[in-house]
């Protein structure tokens, strides 16, 4: 962590369960101190109390970022103590789903930087892809969040807040999608004759392997589906029933997109 600003000011995490446990541990490995960040959690796991950060302790008046990572439904306690911090001293950013930027701007001051992230469960493997978008406020600390975010993966920024709807139906609802088709292609497996514990194996490994392929590649997918089809091979045969335009994924999974997409939307308005 090169920024001096965060470790000489302090960084106050809200909420240490799964992603602010991933956040803080990649924190910490890149050198952030812990006696610089402030940790509020109601139950404290045992690897938090080994990191030697402050738990559940007095907080600094002025830190450079307070990082809320509380579940939504805990937001109305959390946020209104912190109202102190408010006006444009300490830039908040936010991992919480289906909380907008105005909410914080309501209940810590409109000149309050505020980051609006949406990160996916990946990132508790160092795996995970985080939108950021940023108010007017705001716009000077997006280097700052996402250094801070890229602890846990790949960060890309908006271009407004609108976005974050359908970032959440593709990447942040998006690994139970690869969960599900993980499950489904095992169970493939098995109506062919494969035990359950292979057919797992052979679907996770796939998929995992796929993924990392797509990614370190330098071809798009669409050339790497081609280059592992023969032409009237056995892939070509599975994919005439996965590319039909009416039963497979050609409408299926931009329909399961919208769906998480217009449910984002519903839970923003409330």
């Amino acid at each position: 962590m090169t920024n001096d600003v965060i470790a000489q000011r302090g960084l106050v995490l809200l909420g240490c369960g799964k992603m602010g446990s991933a956040m803080l541990a990649g924190w910490l490995k890149r050198g952030l101190p812990a006696t610089s960040v402030w940790v509020k959690d109601p139950n404290p796991s045992d690897w938090l109390k080994g990191t030697g950060v402050h738990i559940n302790a007095d907080l600094p008046a002025h830190p450079a970022i307070a990082l809320v990572a509380v579940k939504p439904q805990m937001m109305g306690d959390a946020v209104p103590n912190m109202a102190h911090m408010g006006g444009g001293g300490t830039t908040f950013v936010s991992v919480a789903a289906g909380t907008p930027i105005s909410y914080f701007e309501k209940t810590l001051g409109a000149g309050t930087p505020v980051v609006r992230a949406m990160p996916n469960t990946p990132a508790a493997v160092g795996r995970g892809i985080t939108a950021i978008v940023a108010n007017a406020a705001g716009a000077g600390a997006l280097d700052m969040a996402e250094e801070l975010l890229s602890a846990v993966g790949q960060v890309v920024r908006l271009e407004n807040e609108a976005q974050i709807d359908a970032v959440t139906g593709v990447s942040g609802s998006g690994p139970a999608y690869v969960f599900h088709m993980i499950e489904t292609l095992a169970a493939g497996g098995v109506a062919q004759g494969l035990s359950p514990e292979l057919a797992m194996q052979l679907a996770k490994a796939t998929v995992a392997g796929a993924g990392a392929l797509a990614e370190d590649a330098d071809e798009d997918p669409t050339q790497l589906r081609i280059n592992v089809t023969s032409p009237n091979g056995t892939t070509q045969a599975a994919l005439e029933v996965l590319m039909d335009e009416e039963t497979g994924f050609p409408s299926l999974l931009p329909r399961a997109v919208a769906a998480a997409t217009r449910r984002a939307k519903e839970l923003a308005d409330g």
